[in-house]
């Protein structure tokens, strides 16, 4: 019974990142820290988003903007590893709270952003990256975050997921080599995480369809339920 629901809450993940960019953490962490207990939720997670970004390469391959993933990858990569390193030592509520404050913050400066055009600069990628490739091996989800970067370059609906997908790609392969090299993957652990981003990826493919029904302004707003979501599952105890 619990192989199906996480299979059955993967898919429906998978839709709902699939057309956002993110929010396959939020509803998946609570059962994989039923299921698994919290130590290896995190793991699992790591390498279901590797699956499941692999998943959105494939199925939105056309529209990556592969300037902005260089940009933002090349920073990401070892700081996603440092923070992963951290991660192991501290407990991850430490942050929770001023993260999902930020979070919601991020609702209306990213519109600020964009109507100023701040953030659509290469070296606005590089601080980026930086940032939130850290914040990613820290904590178990920052897509909102990625997001945020991403919108303010400029790229929206399919570009704005196609591209978010391939550099969170290098992010967390970076997070699941660093959990490795610290030998906290086990077999229950890998099998987990690819039961998971299997799931996920179905659901990805199906949520194609619904996301090229979407206007940017519904994109955007749907964008914005999740950042209010995530927040606030942070913020809460």
């Amino acid at each position: 019974m619990s192989i199906l629901i996480i299979a059955v809450s993967g898919m429906l993940a998978g839709v709902l990142s699939g057309i956002v960019g993110t929010g396959s953490s939020i509803i998946l962490l609570p059962i994989l820290v039923a299921v698994f207990g919290t130590k290896a939720a995190i793991p699992i997670m790591a390498i279901a988003a590797l699956i499941a970004n692999c998943g959105r390469v494939i199925v939105w391959w056309s529209e990556i903007n592969w300037r902005a993933v260089f940009f933002y990858a090349l920073p990401s990569i070892p700081m996603a590893a440092l923070g992963a390193n951290l991660l192991i030592a501290i407990p991850e509520s430490v942050g929770s709270t001023i993260l999902g404050l930020f979070f919601l913050v991020l609702i209306p400066v990213r519109y600020l952003l964009r109507s100023k055009n701040i953030g659509s600069k290469p070296i606005h990628l590089v601080f980026g990256g930086t940032l939130i490739g850290f914040i990613t091996g820290l904590v178990a989800s920052s897509g909102p975050l990625s997001l945020a970067v991403f919108s303010s370059f400029g790229l929206v609906k399919s570009a704005l997921i196609a591209t978010e997908a391939a550099a969170s790609l290098f992010v967390f392969g970076s997070k699941a080599a660093a959990f490795s090299y610290l030998n906290v993957m086990s077999t229950d652990i890998l099998i987990g995480g690819a039961l998971v981003g299997g799931s996920i990826t179905l659901g990805t493919y199906a949520a194609k369809t619904i996301l090229n029904k979407l206007s940017s302004k519904q994109h955007d707003r749907m964008i914005d339920l999740v950042l209010a979501g995530s927040g606030i599952s942070m913020i809460m105890p």
